[in-house]
């Protein structure tokens, strides 16, 4: 089933739909790789044809849930664990003056870049898929140097961090070229899948370097804890709370004389997404869509927040979690297929995984206490970063294949999809938090977040992406742009980086609004022809 099928918008005869229903079901080019639902057939096999356009809609939400789980994952269970880790890894901001800029480029881009870079690998996973991914990776760069830098200069005028900027925007148009290059030749190798994940690591090196360097000319000692803190409050809700349960209410709410808690209330709070106060506060859109994923992820993702005297230890909740984040593990896991593959052929691998998950979460239980943390509670980080990360890649792979659903029903590219729905919807997050930070007076660590995140999703996404698909026998990925779009996006990504690259210079490196207004329209322009040219409105003529 190939991107241009014939199919038309929901209101095709009964007929039609039956004989796509009988071709769905007989051509293996239909099935979808990975995943728990099979989308295509769903749309021409279980919905009859007069509420096709239900299932469209009923698809389109989906979507925006999955959107919704990949971003409370990544903020609330992915980075904390991250933070956890590399603080125990001792790479936390206290330790050395050039773990700063090691912590930002490595760590907090990873949790930040989780959702694009799994997008990437689950769709690189399938030939033709590759197009979403390279259309998603490319997308969200001119979507985010764009509209999200354009933004923070309408927001608040600045001036920008001249070294930083430079060697962001350098680095960054050498790995658009670098993926140019490979598109051109249409296959990626070995040695070019492992010169991506290379030039990510020189450019963290740099980036340690550069700093190590301009401090050393200042004279500077340690800088300040806060101005390199990572984490900026994005929204209303981190501004109330610091943590990811409801355990801390303010002084006001605490008891006057200690008391012990007992497991059953300690779970029953560490279960609850947020407390009754704030609880009221929510509109209800937010309790019927996000308090049901945290649920979830509570019950399945342990966090450890090493900023918490308890490092949010919950005795009851932790020894539940020995025994769900396995569990959760090997049944996302290939949808589920390693999980359900029997020893044997007589005892279920989950059984297995049941049965000594819950010894050693009651060995746990009995050989610790409600108020102290064991020592080995550094293992739940790790336990919560793979877990989040099972979850991530589930969520990734289901909105791989929903979108490649959309396409095929609506007659849409792969490349198209990825630059606007998938662009989008990974970006959305960075979009707020960058906005957010430049408000609150922040506006040169937002630019530069613009422009030095999306260097880990091109580079760790294409070229990790492409490197998990490379077999003993297979060290060659085919990556053949599927049409003109392809062509048109890296252009105007390149052309992008370009215009900011010269104008930013040429003002001295002091933004205002006509820099941000030029970049708006930019990204209009650059959308308008996108559309028309997938449209065939835009096209080249034949030879």
């Amino acid at each position: 089933l190939g991107v241009r099928t014939g199919l038309g918008v929901p209101g095709r005869a009964p007929h039609a739909l039956s004989e796509w229903c009988r071709f769905v079901r007989s051509n293996p080019d239909c099935r979808l790789e990975g995943g728990f639902l099979d989308y295509l057939e769903g749309v021409f096999c279980v919905f009859p044809p007069r509420l096709l356009p239900l299932a469209v809609t009923l698809y389109a939400l989906w979507l925006l849930y999955l959107f919704i789980i990949l971003s409370v994952t990544a903020e609330k269970f992915f980075c904390p664990n991250l933070s956890a880790i590399s603080t125990n890894l001792k790479l936390s901001h206290n330790v050395f003056s050039l773990t700063f800029p090691l912590h930002g480029v490595t760590f907090l881009a990873f949790g930040n870049g989780a959702p694009d870079v799994f997008s990437a690998v689950v769709a690189f996973s399938n030939p033709r898929t590759a197009g979403l991914a390279i259309g998603a990776i490319f997308g969200a760069g001119v979507f985010v140097t764009t509209v999200v830098a354009g933004g923070i200069a309408l927001v608040k005028p600045f001036t920008a961090a001249s070294r930083p900027f430079l060697r962001d925007v350098i680095f960054y148009m050498v790995a658009v070229f670098l993926t140019f290059v490979v598109l051109y030749f249409g296959r990626i190798t070995l040695g070019e899948a492992l010169g991506y994940l290379g030039l990510y690591v020189f450019y963290v090196f740099t980036v340690v370097l550069c700093t190590w360097i301009h401090r050393r000319q200042r004279g500077e000692g340690l800088p300040p804890p806060g101005h390199w803190e990572p984490e900026m409050p994005t929204d209303a809700e981190e501004q109330e709370s610091s943590g990811t349960n409801s355990g801390d209410y303010g002084e006001e709410y605490r008891p006057l004389l200690p008391s012990r808690e007992t497991s059953l209330r300690i779970l029953r709070a560490a279960l609850s997404p947020l407390d009754y106060l704030k609880w009221r506060r929510k509109p209800w859109y937010w309790r019927l869509f996000k308090v049901p994923v945290e649920l979830v992820l509570l019950l399945t993702v342990p966090v450890v927040d090493p900023d918490k005297d308890d490092l949010n230890w919950k005795r009851p909740l932790n020894c539940l979690h020995v025994l769900t984040s396995p569990l959760l593990c090997i049944l996302t896991l290939k949808s589920g297929a390693y999980g359900l593959y029997q020893i044997q052929g007589v005892f279920p691998v989950w059984g297995l995984v049941t049965l000594v998950g819950s010894i050693l979460a009651i060995i746990i239980f009995i050989t610790t206490s409600n108020e102290e943390p064991p020592k080995y509670h550094c293992v739940f980080a790790f336990l919560g970063f793979l877990a989040s990360a099972m979850w991530i890649n589930a969520a990734a792979t289901e909105l791989v294949n929903i979108l490649r659903t959309l396409g095929v029903v609506f007659q849409l590219s792969n490349t198209v999809l990825g630059l606007t729905l998938l662009a989008w919807g990974n970006s959305i997050g960075d979009t707020f938090s960058d906005l957010t930070m430049a408000r609150q007076g922040y506006p040169r660590m937002a630019f530069s977040a613009c422009f030095g995140g999306i260097i880990f999703n091109i580079l760790v996404g294409v070229g990790l992406g492409c490197l998990l698909q490379m077999t003993s026998s297979q060290l060659v990925v085919k990556l053949e742009p599927d049409s003109l779009l392809v062509w048109i996006l890296a252009g105007a990504l390149g052309l992008s980086l370009v215009f900011s690259f010269v104008s930013v210079t040429a003002q001295c490196f002091q933004l205002g609004k006509a820099y941000g207004v030029c970049l708006i329209l930019y990204y209009l322009a650059f959308l308008c022809v996108a559309l028309l040219t997938e449209f065939r409105v835009i096209r080249l003529s034949a030879s």
